[in-house]
């Protein structure tokens, strides 16, 4: 579980965002990163179990994202990120994959899973899947479990059918996404229980055969 203090250090980055408060503060960082690295590591084995592509062995640090922020293209020049992120895929935090996510932010935590913003040769593929096999797909996203906890997140869409769809096709909502991603809110409190490993393995259980149905669309 998480420890309040983990999420009040993220706060006091938000207020002091600069390198000479962090470098003073570097201890309450480190306590804060290897809380978060604990979770993951519980976490890491249970989630074996539902994803045969994830490797019980991992090493939590593969799944932890850096906390500095790459500044060099921004107009945000703040050097450090505000919020603990996790990913957890079958090539690690630099893979350009379906996974699940977990994001640590005091007030804004959420967890997810799918895939956010396939490059144009995936977008392609996951279409043809859909197109192709749709029974598959929307027994996913309309089992129950998953339907009463998740829904496909329709922030990132076209405004047009993609090339090679008409506009009357019955799947063009979904055709029309260019991120495959649900998520759902976790409240601060949760995150300082014991219960909460087994509440976020539950749902990447839920989100599981729609992460296998995207993998399976890129593979081919």
């Amino acid at each position: 579980m998480i420890k309040p203090s983990t999420l009040t250090f993220l706060k006091d980055v938000a207020q002091n965002n600069n390198r000479e408060w962090f470098a003073e503060h570097k201890g309450e960082y480190e306590a804060a990163r290897e809380n978060v690295l604990e979770l993951i590591q519980t976490l890491i084995p249970e989630l074996a179990k539902i994803d045969p592509m994830l490797a019980a062995d991992t090493d939590p640090k593969k799944s932890l994202m850096r906390i500095y922020r790459d500044v060099r293209f921004s107009n945000n020049k703040d050097p450090y990120k505000t919020n603990f992120g996790i990913w957890f895929s079958a090539y690690g935090k630099g893979g350009n994959e379906p996974g699940y996510y977990l994001h640590l932010q005091p007030g804004e935590c959420f967890l997810a899973g799918g895939y956010w913003m396939p490059d144009a040769a995936h977008l392609k593929l996951i279409r043809q899947e859909i197109d192709y096999n749709s029974h598959d797909f929307f027994q996913i996203i309309e089992d129950k479990a998953f339907a009463a906890n998740f829904k496909l997140s329709t922030t990132n869409t076209l405004k047009k059918a993609p090339k090679g769809y008409e506009p009357d096709d019955p799947n063009i909502a979904y055709l029309k996404l260019k991120s495959f991603e649900v998520v759902k809110k976790i409240p601060d409190e949760d995150l300082y229980q014991p219960t909460i490993v087994k509440k976020v393995v539950s749902n990447f259980k839920t989100i599981y055969p729609l992460v296998a149905f995207l993998r399976n669309a890129i593979a081919k």
